[in-house]
């Protein structure tokens, strides 16, 4: 079972959310929430697996809350559910460590994107992913071969930069999901980044365009 908070300033979209989800046999909505500073408290009472939270709303914004949970507990998995797609937002999810970012619009697909961030990946609406090449200011072209990075781990840099999960990169390059979760850390290591969502900008901002 997924233990899962519900942060948003409209009770109407929480209730909703709320019941979507609890039609899943694997979800449990813990309990829901209307403002920021009720998602840090909320959080801290009931340690869900997955905060999904909107961005902005009456206080402290979702990302501001975002901050001060990760602060308190890095290890916390924040699934963002927003209607907006401002650039501004999706760099600022990305900067503090959220493990997603999906628009409310994506109702369907909720369940899925929950259920990958609990298991451990980071997950990013297409309508993010494709807005992302032109968001991410291009840095200095980075020397893979230098950082002992190999051409089958930049092939899975680059799925991962798709957003596609474990298993779709173990489908498309014809690997087990396993060893694809060992490229992943070993990639992480060796470019001392925490994890799928820096891995992704790194690619935007230092490999995609060389």
């Amino acid at each position: 079972m997924i233990n899962v908070l519900v942060i948003d300033d409209d009770p109407l979209v929480s209730l909703s959310i709320k019941t979507i989800l609890e039609a899943k046999e694997r979800i449990k909505v813990l309990e829901t929430g209307s403002s920021g500073e009720e998602a840090v408290e909320l959080y801290f009472r009931n340690n869900p697996d997955v905060l999904l939270m909107d961005i902005r709303m009456g206080g402290i914004t979702g990302i501001e809350a975002a901050k001060e949970i990760l602060s308190r507990d890095k290890n916390s998995k924040i699934l963002f559910l927003t209607t907006f797609s401002d650039d501004e937002y999706i760099l600022k999810a990305l900067e503090i460590g959220a493990k997603g970012y999906i628009l409310k619009q994506d109702f369907e697909g909720i369940e899925a994107a929950i259920t990958a961030v609990y298991e451990g990946q980071s997950v990013f609406g297409s309508q993010i992913t494709q807005r992302l090449t032109g968001m991410v200011q291009k840095q200095e072209a980075f020397d893979m071969e230098a950082a002992g990075v190999s051409r089958k781990e930049s092939e899975i840099i680059e799925q991962v930069a798709k957003g596609l999960s474990n298993k779709e990169i173990a489908t498309a390059l014809y690997l087990s999901e396993g060893t694809v979760r060992n490229y992943i850390s070993n990639i992480l290591l060796k470019l001392n980044l925490r994890d799928r969502t820096q891995l992704a900008v790194f690619y935007f901002e230092r490999i995609k365009g060389r």
